[in-house]
């Protein structure tokens, strides 16, 4: 073999001569195990936590309806179950509730959608660096504080601007609506300015040139693209507006036991029924006891199934952007 045949190597060869590296990791990582396993232990406890709710209103619940029949307390117009011949009828703090919640969307919708729009589009970043904390602090105060401001300045603000309603007493069910979309506001403008911020400034630049004004740009490619998140926003805020207490508890009042759609009147919705008469002053096992877990069922079926429609929406309009 000659030397210029020893010296030369084919590259095959070299090739097989190179180890090769395993694509995994050269040593086990043992803290990525540990961070995996301590995630998977937070969304089982997750499942856990929904499921002992589940299971510590069911039981109540079915003792309840052991008592009353569905049909009298899904259809009833009159709810006094504490009196001595006690009326089970739902409907009263049925309409209460979603009262209340549909001021407030009223109110938090049209107010939340156009602050997300002036800081996601008009707000200078000066601006927009102090507006966007103070509605974060706004979603933060307690709603004790927000309650007490309904029932002491909007009570009586509202008797002023309407005074051909029919006032009577100090708490009012509108009212509390509309404590309830100022609470609400902040969480709106907070996640619909986020998904409209996310919207690719390609789609902007692309409507800039073909003419288009700042206005048509937020109301007609913005907004259009940012729906799954203005959506998902709407469903929040309606999901805190059903579960509110205090706030109605104290500018509500307790109302009647009657069915009324007056909205200068007192009215008890579930929430403030539950935070009402779970104080330990009634006995345990007793039917009146019972009717604290049949309405919280109750609230927690509204919750999930407006959750699930919000899901299905959310997914029929989203937009995925590269």
């Amino acid at each position: 073999m000659t030397a210029s045949q020893r010296g030369s190597v084919s590259p095959e060869a070299g090739a097989e001569e190179t180890p090769r590296r395993p694509l995994g990791a050269a040593r086990p990582r043992h803290g990525e195990k540990v961070v995996k396993g301590f995630l998977a232990l937070c969304a089982a406890l997750s499942v856990g936590v929904t499921i002992a709710i589940v299971v510590s209103l069911l039981t109540p619940t079915i003792g309840f309806f052991r008592e009353v029949s569905v049909v009298e307390f899904l259809t009833g117009t009159q709810w006094s179950p504490g009196f001595a011949r006690g009326e089970f009828g739902v409907l009263p703090i049925v309409v209460g509730t979603l009262t209340v919640v549909v001021i407030a969307l009223l109110v938090a919708i049209p107010i939340g959608l156009l602050s997300a729009i002036y800081l996601a589009e008009y707000a200078p970043r000066r601006v927009r660096a102090v507006i966007k904390p103070a509605l974060e602090v706004l979603e933060g105060i307690p709603t004790v504080a927000i309650g007490l401001f309904g029932l002491f300045l909007l009570r009586p603000l509202a008797e002023q601007i309407f005074p051909f309603m029919n006032w009577r007493g100090d708490f009012s069910i509108g009212v509390a609506g509309v404590a309830v979309g100022l609470l609400i506001v902040p969480l709106i403008a907070s996640v619909s300015e986020d998904a409209m911020r996310s919207v690719p400034g390609g789609l902007r630049e692309g409507a800039y040139a073909l003419g288009a004004n700042k206005m048509r740009v937020s109301l007609r490619v913005v907004f259009p693209a940012a729906i799954s998140g203005i959506v998902a926003a709407v469903v929040l805020a309606m999901s805190r507006a059903i579960g509110e207490t205090m706030i109605v508890l104290l500018v509500a009042g307790a109302g009647n036991p009657n069915l009324s759609f007056d909205l200068a009147r007192g009215a008890q919705t579930m929430t403030a029924y539950i935070g009402g008469t779970a104080t330990g002053d009634i006995a345990t096992g007793t039917t009146v006891y019972n009717t604290i877990f049949a309405v919280g069922s109750l609230l927690f079926l509204m919750t999930l199934v407006v959750n699930l429609f919000a899901i299905r929406l959310v997914r029929r309009f989203r937009e995925v952007y590269e």
